[in-house]
């Protein structure tokens, strides 16, 4: 298999046409730069030319956003930056980053689209298509509801300074950058009670039932003994190198900065939620209960599906798919000889011993000895791979309560630092034996691990291309990568055959209960009871599911909505191709642009079909 490159199909994109996403950017953009493109066609520029300059900014751009954002300089691996954190919720950074997206966005502007073609066209839609909607988004007060149980800056911070994130620990040099970050982490908790506090004055507010989980999280934070601390971690795992007198100075200073900042950070915090915001605290759960509420969550349903879907059709969208796939789990009942109805099935698949761990060292080595296998499977599927490569861990114990029952985090494009795939061990009930198979699939390899690790490694696109993402690009396409992998050779066991349908359920309940909670006014426990009646989940991982959707608007219908996309655009082109379909080359052609919108993937995959045909 081989790295990815620009390669010539990509190029021949100068095609690239009709879509709702070139619409749209073509309408905001021809009027700005009628006057910018008579000058430059007066002036001559070429399309070489346009192309360069175009670049140009794009690096310009990314260097640029570096100090607005350093912590994602660390994530990739580029220097100088791992000292900073800037306050993000202040009203100044908030100012700083509207400028900045303003000032790139009309540079970008005067480049004549019509002068490009290609990468260069693609990238000229994406970047303004993408810097726009983030401009709509400034209206709404996402920056007054700072913190919840699945997302927030003390949890993160946490996982950054424990020496198991991508913070480097190397060297003295790396110990004493992270002493400096610690600065910028407090004084972001200091402006998070600040902006809560005006969310109460506005009444944009967060759920109760979400700040209660928030509590414990904080308060594992709360240390008497700073060598207890999250934060102690990287001291207690010095590199052997670092000489001796340099280990106790660092060790001081840790100490040092774990009680006199960090432990009073995490307590005002927590005793701010506990004792103060938690009186403010609505008992609502939907978006569309907030202040321009349903507007608001039109806006998320746009920014997660790329796409004009509606919250009604979304809905309806998700109870096809839950009658389907019952009837799909119905097939697998009597496949296996079991005689009942589904809710039979589901109490048998819940309580039946034989299909659970009893102890987390043998889940995680299973989903490693998945690793070995699916990586041997992945070649008949695909003439691609990425160099980096990644490993198994257990989600942190501080935060597995609330976390998913999996997550992924990036490597190094380098290859430096592999991919972490999270499985989350809190309650191995909520790991089931027959779900690790598509679970392994979706998170590392061919889903999120393959394909954010490929984007990265591909050469020649802007680097806003190569470390940017699309939820409905990427959780589309680890959904699609489950849907194959019975074609790779996986899901041979009737029963792992069932853990692929029991996660795809999860996937269309999420279209039906996101749409429920934040558009139809349906309570957390309203839909807690759809999903426990409708599935196998363990109650306590829909419960943290249910949450999560409640605190993060709209994303959770990316999954299913990313691939319909590509499933459809893949059974087109077998359609119309027929013999001369090649799975290997629709997967390429799928990746080799990293994350796209969604009708631009339609546009680019039905170009690539029609250029197969014209070989023919």
């Amino acid at each position: 298999m081989t790295k990815i490159t620009i390669v010539s199909l990509s190029l021949a994109l100068a095609l690239y046409g009709c879509n709702d996403n070139q619409e749209q950017a073509n309408q905001t953009t021809n009027a700005a730069t009628t006057e910018v493109t008579q000058n430059q066609q007066q002036q001559g520029m070429t399309k070489e030319e346009a192309s360069t300059a175009l670049n140009q900014l794009f690096e310009q751009q990314f260097q640029e956003s570096l100090a607005l954002n350093p912590i994602q300089a660390t994530a990739i691996g580029i220097p100088g930056y791992n000292d900073k954190l800037p306050n993000m919720l202040s009203p100044e950074f908030r100012k700083k980053s509207h400028d900045f997206t303003v000032k790139w966005l009309d540079k970008v502007k005067q480049i004549d689209r019509s002068l490009l073609s290609g990468q260069d066209r693609l990238s000229y839609d994406i970047f303004v298509y993408q810097s726009e909607h983030s401009l709509k988004g400034e209206q709404f007060p996402g920056h007054l509801i700072p913190i919840n149980q699945s997302s927030n800056i003390a949890n993160f911070f946490a996982q950054l300074g424990s020496g198991q994130s991508f913070q480097p620990f190397k060297t003295v040099e790396d110990y004493e950058n992270w002493l400096k970050r610690v600065d910028g982490g407090v004084a972001i908790m200091e402006q998070a009670i600040i902006n809560m506090d005006q969310g109460i004055e506005k009444k944009v507010v967060q759920p109760k039932a979400l700040m209660e989980k928030v509590i414990p999280q904080l308060a594992a934070h709360v240390v008497d003994d700073p060598t207890q601390s999250i934060f102690y971690t990287p001291i207690k795992n010095m590199p052997e190198d670092i000489s001796e007198e340099d280990k106790k100075r660092l060790e001081d200073a840790y100490r040092v900065a774990i009680v006199e900042k960090l432990v009073p950070a995490y307590k005002k915090l927590h005793d701010y939620i506990k004792d103060d915001y938690m009186q403010h605290a609505r008992d609502s759960f939907g978006l569309s209960e907030q202040p321009n509420g349903e507007a608001w969550y039109n806006y998320q349903l746009k920014t997660y599906t790329t796409t004009d879907l509606t919250a009604e059709e979304i809905h309806q969208f998700g109870l096809d798919e839950v009658a389907r796939i019952h009837s799909e789990m119905k097939e697998v009942m009597a496949e296996v000889g079991f005689e009942g109805t589904l809710e039979e099935w589901f109490k048998y698949v819940q309580t039946n011993p034989e299909f659970y761990y009893d102890n987390e060292e043998d889940l995680l080595q299973g989903y490693r000895d998945l690793q070995a296998k699916v990586n041997k499977l992945l070649p008949s599927m695909f003439d691609i791979a990425p160099e980096t490569d990644y490993e198994v861990r257990a989600v942190e114990a501080f935060r597995a309560e609330s976390a998913a029952g999996a997550s992924y985090m990036s490597g190094s494009p380098d290859g430096s630092r592999p991919g972490i795939f999270y499985v989350n061990t809190f309650n191995l009930k909520g790991q089931p034996k027959f779900g690790m198979e598509t679970l392994s699939i979706h998170e590392a390899a061919p889903g999120h691990h393959f394909q954010i690790s490929l984007q990265q490694e591909i050469e020649g696109l802007p680097m806003f291309r190569r470390f940017g993402g699309l939820s409905v690009f990427s959780e589309g396409w680890a959904l699609y990568a489950e849907s194959i992998g019975k074609e790779m050779g996986m899901f041979t066991d009737p029963m792992q055959y069932y853990g692929r349908l029991s996660d795809e359920m999860l996937r269309a309940m999420r279209l039906v209960v996101d749409t429920g909670l934040h558009a139809k006014g349906w309570s957390r426990q309203e839909t807690i009871d759809y999903m426990v009646a409708n599935s196998s989940m363990a109650y306590t991982d829909v419960v943290s599911e249910v949450e999560r959707y409640i605190a993060w608007p709209g994303q959770a219908v990316s999954y299913k909505v990313g691939q319909r996309v590509i499933s459809n655009l893949r059974a087109e082109a077998e359609r119309k191709l027929g013999d001369k379909f090649d799975i290997k080359a629709f997967h390429r052609e799928v990746l080799v642009d990293g994350a796209v919108p969604m009708p631009v993937l339609e546009t680019k995959i039905r170009e690539w079909i029609d250029s197969q045909l014209d070989e023919a």
